[in-house]
This record gives C-alpha cells, structure tokens and sequence, in this order.
C-alpha cells in the first residue's frame, strides 16, 4: 500500500485546511484509513479515523466539531477538513492505512502502512 499525503501549508488560526491522502496498492475498500499527528518531543496523536465498511468515524476530543474526515472510494482518496484550526493543531500529519481493520484500530500501533507526513503550520 502506498499513501501520499498532501494538503498542509501555513495557515492563520481560525482559518482552513483540507488534507488528502490518495492511498494505491491495495482495494480501497478493504482499508481503513487514519489521520495522525506528531511535534516534536510528543507520541504521535491518532486525530481521525474512517473504517473501511460502514465509514464509521473516531476523532479525538480536541478536534471534535472543528475537522470532517471523509472518503471517496471512487477516487481512493480520504479526506481531512480541516476548521477553526489552532496553533496547538500545528504539527506533521501522516495518514495511514490498516488492511481490513476498524476504527478500532485508531492507533500508531494498529495501522501496517504509513505516509510522509505532511506539515500544518497554525499562526497565532
């Protein structure tokens, strides 16, 4: 499986993002696909997941109202929008992809293919 993030930049707080992760290699339908996310000197933090099935979704608490995950299995692409970003959401983010799986999986350890991390930088 191969996953190429893209989407991040330099961003003013309160403003936008949309990130992309165009996944190959693989049914599209039989991954489940997450968003992480990683400072330096922190683990790296599961943000979003969409499993593979029934599209059922995590996030984590600090991003709930604010980012939509979503995918299009047509164009083997998931997707992050992300709202009303924060300095603290400033951090490499990676997407990544678990053969099979559930949202359950939505952890560093639970997934079996990984991205280049893409940087979102949030300006105060």
């Amino acid at each position: 499986v191969q996953l190429q993030a893209s989407g991040g930049g330099l961003v003013q707080g309160g403003g936008s993002l949309r990130l992309s992760c165009a996944a190959s290699g693989f049914s599209f339908h039989d991954l489940t696909i997450g968003w992480f996310r990683q400072v330096p000197g922190k683990e790296r933090e599961a943000v979003s997941c969409i499993s593979r099935v029934d599209n059922r979704i995590y996030y984590v608490d600090s991003v709930k109202g604010r980012f939509t995950i979503s995918r299009d299995n047509a164009k083997n692409t998931v997707y992050l929008q992300m709202n009303s970003l924060k300095s603290e959401d400033t951090a490499v983010y990676y997407c990544a992809a678990r053969v099979k799986g559930s949202i359950y999986s939505c952890y560093s350890f639970g997934m079996d293919y990984w991205g280049k991390g893409t940087q979102v930088t949030v300006s105060s």
